[in-house]
């Protein structure tokens, strides 16, 4: 992997030379560890004039979860504790002879920036934007190979819940039960915080598990995904508790998942980011539900679980091979519940089969 984190670190150095600085600064924790190999509590990477180093605020751990830094890397610990990582590398930087220091703005706290200026008053700081995200967008094989197993991971701890008993238990309780699931079957640890959905709750985006048990009748949605050396992904599905759905529930979720298919047929190499999100909010629009969906159809995923690309309607930009997306359109009716449907996918040509589904259980309307 030590050519790999170089590769990318040569691809973002290119970059910054291009736009006329000599030095960047990695501040972002997804970032560093995409560059880095690792991203320790607190530390930055530094690609500087002469060396490459990551500055870190204390010892290293070694969890095998938080990942290994790249050995090719020179490890800078703060020899004091209570530093700041980012203020010594740009100190560093200006040691190494650096006129000039690309950093992330988006990331940096006006403080920290000013912080930065102090203690290299001679150093031209410059935007480095999102150079280091737009890098992050296609995946290797390594990287999906990543995604795949947290997904066959989710799929397992889903699968086993769907076996046990559900009615009387609580939203919360089930949340943490396959949260608990996900790291006995080798995850590093959830992709987020777990959703679990009942009743009028049901179908309503990034809804917070409560106290509300699970009754007979009910829509039952979940969300989950799970961290694999790094790697997130995402599955959510909808059940019903019961013998058989009422009829309203019926077409609520034939049509979500009329809607879900339309979007991931869409995704092709080439494709619009708009029209991904248009093909799904097309099919529920149509039906009335314009006023109930969400402000977007999906979003990549990655060492960040909600990255770009953003397919949302404003979204600008086409899909390229080898990004993984979920496509997840979802109704929720206020009082009554609602469905959402979301998988994790690989983009990729018709040639070799067109999308790649990485989450697999089954999207049948369920009568548990």
């Amino acid at each position: 992997m030590s050519e790999v984190y170089a590769t990318r670190r040569a691809q973002l150095r290119e970059r910054c030379n291009a736009a006329g600085t000599a030095a960047a600064l990695i501040s972002r924790p997804a970032n560093v560890r995409y560059l880095a190999g690792a991203a320790p509590r607190g530390s930055v990477l530094l690609l500087g004039k002469s060396e490459d180093l990551l500055v870190c605020a204390g010892p290293l751990d070694d969890r095998p979860t938080e990942g290994r830094p790249d050995e090719a890397l020179i490890v800078h610990v703060l020899p004091t504790p209570g530093g700041d990582s980012a203020v010594t590398a740009a100190g560093l930087a200006a040691a190494q002879g650096a006129e000039s220091l690309a950093v992330e703005e988006h990331h940096l706290t006006v403080a920290r920036h000013r912080a930065l200026s102090s203690v290299a008053p001679k150093l031209r700081l410059a935007d480095l934007g999102g150079a280091v995200e737009q890098l992050r967008v296609v995946k290797d094989e390594e990287e999906i190979s990543c995604l795949r197993i947290g997904a066959e991971i989710a799929d397992q701890a889903l699968g086993e819940l769907l076996e046990s008993i559900l009615v009387g238990r609580t939203e919360r309780h089930l949340a943490l039960e396959l949260e608990r699931r996900l790291v006995d079957h080798g995850a590093d640890g959830p992709a987020f915080a777990t959703s679990v959905a009942t009743g009028p709750n049901s179908g309503r985006r990034g809804h917070r598990p409560t106290d509300r048990r699970v009754e007979e009748g009910d829509f039952l949605s979940v969300c989950l995904g799970a961290t694999y050396r790094g790697y997130r992904c995402e599955i959510g599905r909808t059940f019903v508790i019961g013998t058989s759905p009422a009829d309203w529930q019926i077409e609520l979720y034939d049509l979500v998942f009329a809607a879900q298919r339309a979007g991931r047929e869409s995704l092709a190499p080439g494709a619009a980011y708009r029209e991904v999100d248009r093909a799904a909010r097309q099919v529920l629009g149509s039906a009335g539900y314009a006023e109930a969906l969400p402000p977007l159809t999906g979003h990549g995923v990655g060492l960040e679980i909600d990255e770009d690309p953003q397919l949302a309607p404003a979204a600008m930009g086409k899909l390229d091979a080898c990004v993984p997306v979920t496509v997840e359109p979802g109704v929720h009716l206020p009082g009554r519940g609602g469905v959402r449907i979301d998988d994790t996918l690989v983009v990729r040509p018709e040639a070799d089969g067109g999308p790649e589904l990485l989450t697999i259980t089954t999207k049948e309307l369920l009568a548990l």
